[in-house]
């Protein structure tokens, strides 16, 4: 590879949430320790981003800056280029993150008391985002057979069709289970939610990151009609390792559903991104495709790495087929009697720091969310440690 994922970097002097979350749950976890928990990258930063920022510093004054047209021209690009996927530069909303959009769009369009459908296990923050909203939260739980999900359309359309429900939050590819969804189950999600008339939020934020042998459709391209009900939620930050300069890309098509978006949001923030925000992303689309394309050829080697570990060493594991995303989803409820335990033995015993699977949903409980967005020599070592630790200290038969 012509560029470097394998130097790590202590991120503890730094400051990095997970690192500090990581000694929040075990103030004695010895130095050399990395967290594979929240989603970012244990990853150096392509070069082309920090040295370009670098320069960029060098005749910059750092005041209230708005987007400019290299910005706009870059993103439209991406989008063509990456996903062929067709946009104009006017339905782009700036947002510092995801679930900030999530949390304005819920609170355009649903009102208090009224309902948001989720697909569970799902990431966390949608739920949590419902209900601060004063909404409540319907779920559908996906079908998993031997570690393979689907969605279940008749209890999907059950829900949907409450009157009381007014927004979808749909994931895609979906978090935790690593599933990139095919144009045909996208299809029949975006005819359920017309036929209801279901505001859709599709969280595409690592729509980027999809596998070999898989295809990411987004979801707004497959019909003007669906477009037209849709927002889409992407952002440069998983793909390029970025959260910390927030930025991302909201995409509405529709102006009228894009003006009510915008009239919400500007009650609860400004239309300001960082200004280091903006350039980071700039030079992100521009020029760091390579380093792309580089960093998912590490992940499928870790993808890999990581299934041939449980087949060896946790054969009872089901570990889901990694289709999206850097999060691999891995069921080790045979090894463990309860959540509880399986968290104190990983946090404990094996040192390693994990996503529990109990956080996306009762339906995650015994599972693990496994960050794989790291050098293949720490993914080893660290999944070594859970083997060794089991083996000294079996937590179930």
């Amino acid at each position: 590879m012509s560029y470097d994922f394998t130097t790590r970097i202590n991120r503890q002097p730094q400051n990095s949430s997970k690192w500090q979350g990581m000694r929040k749950h075990n103030p004695e976890v010895p130095e050399g320790i990395v967290p594979l928990s929240v989603a970012d990258m244990e990853l150096k930063n392509p070069p082309e981003i920090t040295e370009g920022l670098k320069q960029f510093l060098d005749n910059r004054i750092l005041g209230y800056t708005d987007a400019g047209e290299d910005y706009y021209t870059e993103t439209v690009n991406w989008m063509q280029r990456r996903h062929h996927w067709t946009i104009d530069k006017d339905w782009l909303v700036l947002l510092p993150g995801v679930v900030t959009a999530i949390n304005v769009a819920v609170r355009a369009f649903v009102q208090p008391r009224e309902k948001v459908a989720i697909l569970t296990p799902v990431y966390y923050p949608f739920k949590k985002t419902i209900e601060a909203c004063g909404c409540r939260t319907v779920t559908s739980s996906l079908i998993n057979q031997d570690g393979v999900y689907s969605i279940n359309f008749e209890d999907l359309e059950t829900k949907l069709a409450d009157p009381n429900v007014k927004m979808l939050i749909f994931c895609s590819p979906h978090n935790p289970i690593g599933r990139v969804w095919t144009k045909e189950e996208l299809m029949k999600v975006g005819e359920l939610c017309l036929k209801h008339d279901i505001l859709i939020v599709s969280d595409e934020i690592h729509f980027d990151l999809i596998l070999p042998g898989h295809e990411h459709t987004v979801f707004a391209s497959l019909s003007k009609e669906l477009s037209d009900r849709m927002i889409v939620c992407t952002s440069v930050s998983k793909t390029f390792n970025l959260a910390g300069m927030q930025c991302s890309n909201i995409v509405i098509s529709n102006p009228d559903l894009r003006a009510a978006y915008k009239a919400t949001m500007s009650c609860y923030i400004n239309g300001h991104l960082n200004i280091m925000a903006y350039e980071a992303a700039t030079l992100a689309y521009r020029h760091c495709e390579g380093w792309l394309d580089e960093l998912l050829e590490l992940l499928e080697t870790n993808r890999k790495t990581a299934v041939d570990f449980f087949a060896e060493h946790f054969p009872k594991a089901i570990v889901s087929p990694l289709e999206g995303t850097y999060l691999l989803w891995v069921d080790l409820r045979v090894y463990f009697t309860d959540q509880n335990e399986q968290e104190e033995f990983m946090t404990k015993k094996a040192l390693l720091f994990l996503d529990e699977g109990y956080l996306f949903g009762e339906e995650g409980s015994g599972f693990e969310r496994i960050n794989l967005a790291c050098p293949t020599s720490l993914l080893k070592e660290s999944l070594m440690r859970l083997a060794a630790a089991y083996q000294n200290n079996p937590a179930a038969a």
